[in-house]
């Protein structure tokens, strides 16, 4: 009872498909974190814009202190874009870990199907040498322990020794 090729084929289509999920998944966190990288540096764009607000305060230039404010103002409409993004970044991201996880369960269960059925086969395969074995090893003892008997044909007399008491 060999693996079949439709287990083997199983096995292959199963491994093709996680590997596309784990790349999809791949490609979503990569994005996730673009995202947030992009949020990061935003809230790092509107602290900088404070401290242009905090600075031109202390030296009295208006241009410094308008651009600052405008920078703050930028961040905050830049930040209230990509928040919802991420938002949805994160749960495309958590249904693709859930397909991928998926995937990975039946390429599993298919290379638990195929091990199990070469292991059944391993220990056919033995049984069956063992039988072999078995057969030769009582046929060898029976023919030791009952020799096999010449036929004398019919016409042809079988000659005698001579023994050592004969005169």
């Amino acid at each position: 009872m060999a693996v079949s090729r439709a287990l083997r084929h199983l096995l292959r289509v199963r491994d093709l498909e996680e590997g596309q999920r784990r790349l999809a998944l791949e490609s979503a966190m990569n994005e996730q974190r673009r995202l947030e990288n992009a949020l990061a540096a935003t809230s790092e764009r509107a602290r900088r814009g404070r401290r242009l607000v905090a600075t031109s305060a202390n030296t009295g230039e208006l241009p410094d202190r308008l651009a600052g404010l405008e920078e703050t103002r930028a961040a905050v409409r830049h930040a209230a874009v990509l928040t919802p993004r991420i938002a949805d970044a994160e749960l495309d991201v958590a249904a693709l870990r859930q397909e991928y996880l998926a995937k990975r369960i039946e390429r599993r269960q298919a290379e638990t199907v195929i091990r199990e059925t070469e292991a059944k086969e391993a220990i056919e395969s033995s049984r069956r040498g063992q039988r072999t074995l078995d057969d030769w090893y009582l046929n060898r003892l029976q023919d030791t322990t009952h020799p096999k008997k010449e036929s004398v044909t019919s016409g042809e007399a079988r000659p005698e020794k001579p023994s050592a008491y004969s005169a």
